[in-house]
């Protein structure tokens, strides 16, 4: 990485030109609703934007700055850093950057290329979810179509909740004693590591769509169970476990399409795995892991009703080749909701955007309403609700809570 950014850097230094400067200033504090209320979020937040861009070519960085509570030294997370070289059919763009697939909203199906920060769950926007991935990435123009070529000397993973955080998924285990071996969790920096992602899309009068595919290394690592015990004489019993998470490969192809049909925008998106591990049960798996495909969907609508404008998606994860032993259900069924409305001369905005899991009844309610108080400032009003007693959004039932934004974009 750091020859990366010796370059990019040469680069800007050569455009010896003024780039346009931007960002944001940002105050966010959450309150936990519990039966005694804690603060949940106090985080001040700067983004700056360096863009220059000429007709051979472009030089782009994005970087935060986060401060969290009384902390002095802010946490530094460089989000895009890339450097761009223009040809009549043909891009190329080096260094760190964010790159954005498919057409959900809220999910992750074919948008596989960058890692994301789940260090807040879901909570935080898409922008500051999805990290930079450094890589090559290649871009071929004939007409309406655009065929890509992204290639990753560096896996980079999915970044998870620190221990302790109430964002940390807590584990249904046998045993009070776990101890963590992270000896298995890197993986080396070598070509034989490299990822490479295809994309081939077309905007046409009736339709855009695009067809993907992936060779990578799943951003989630596989929990590995060592069952350490004793044999007595009913049998084996289990004193402690030892977890090892590890990264494997993942191979993924899939493609997504929107189109209108009369007022209704349509669209839909798709991807299936193959290679990936799950959790198993099955005695014949002793380290608590078996290989398996899987196929992911999404079936969406748009539709503007009375300046209100409704969005709906239905999701679906199907795991193939399922048994009794695996410990994730074969269908997993989700939909979205978003609702929204602009009043007082689309300076007051209206939110209503909601998660809704079928197969546990538990959903995440988020309700928001921002004010455009002037060019730049807005202040912003919103709630998250988590409902259920089990599943992906029921496990937060205690993290309820309310939150004010106040930000200034110059």
């Amino acid at each position: 990485m750091k020859y990366i950014v010796i370059f990019l850097l040469c680069a800007f230094v050569y455009t010896q030109a003024q780039p346009n400067i931007s960002g944001m200033v940002r105050n966010y504090t959450a309150l936990r609703l519990q039966d005694d209320p804690e603060f949940a979020m106090l985080q001040n937040t700067f983004r700056l934007d360096f863009e220059k861009k000429s007709g051979k070519g472009a030089f782009v960085t994005n970087l935060y700055a986060y401060q969290y509570g009384t902390d002095v030294v802010p946490e530094i997370r460089i989000k895009q850093l890339f450097a761009d070289v223009y040809f009549n059919s043909l891009d190329f763009r080096l260094g760190r950057q964010q790159i954005i697939w498919g057409k959900a909203d809220g999910v992750f199906i074919t948008d596989v290329v960058s890692p994301k920060d789940l260090r807040e769950f879901l909570l935080p926007d898409f922008t500051e979810i999805r990290e930079g991935i450094d890589a090559l990435n290649t871009s071929v123009y004939a007409g309406n179509h655009t065929f890509s070529l992204v290639l990753s000397p560096a896996f980079r993973p999915t970044t998870q909740p620190e221990d302790g955080s109430i964002w940390k998924p807590e584990m249904d285990l046998p045993v009070n004693t776990v101890r963590i071996d992270t000896t298995r969790q890197d993986v080396p920096l070598k070509l034989s590591n490299s990822e490479a992602f295809f994309r081939w899309s077309a905007m046409l009068s009736a339709v855009d769509f695009e067809i993907v595919g992936a060779w990578m290394w799943d951003d989630e690592p596989a929990l590995h169970l060592n069952k350490l015990g004793h044999p007595t004489s009913s049998g084996f019993v289990l004193d402690s476990l030892v977890i090892s998470p590890e990264y494997h490969r993942l191979a993924m192809g899939g493609g997504a399409f929107s189109t209108t049909l009369k007022g209704l925008v349509l669209k839909g998106e798709a991807g299936y795995y193959y290679g990936k591990m799950f959790r198993t049960s099955d005695p014949n798996y002793s380290d608590g892991i078996v290989e398996g495909n899987y196929f992911h969907y999404m079936a969406g609508v748009s539709y503007t009703l009375a300046g209100i404008d409704l969005h709906g998606q239905f999701i679906q994860k199907i795991i193939l080749d399922h048994d009794d032993f695996f410990l994730d259900e074969q269908y997993q069924n989700m939909i979205t909701v978003l609702i929204h409305k602009s009043v007082l001369r689309e300076t007051l905005h209206l939110d209503l955007f909601s998660y809704i899991g079928l197969n546990d009844a538990d959903a995440l309610i988020r309700p928001t309403v921002a004010y455009d108080i002037s060019d730049g400032l807005k202040a912003t009003l919103g709630a998250n609700i988590f409902l259920g007693d089990s599943g992906y959004f029921g496990q937060f039932d205690d993290n309820d809570m309310v939150y004010v934004k106040l930000s200034y974009s110059f």
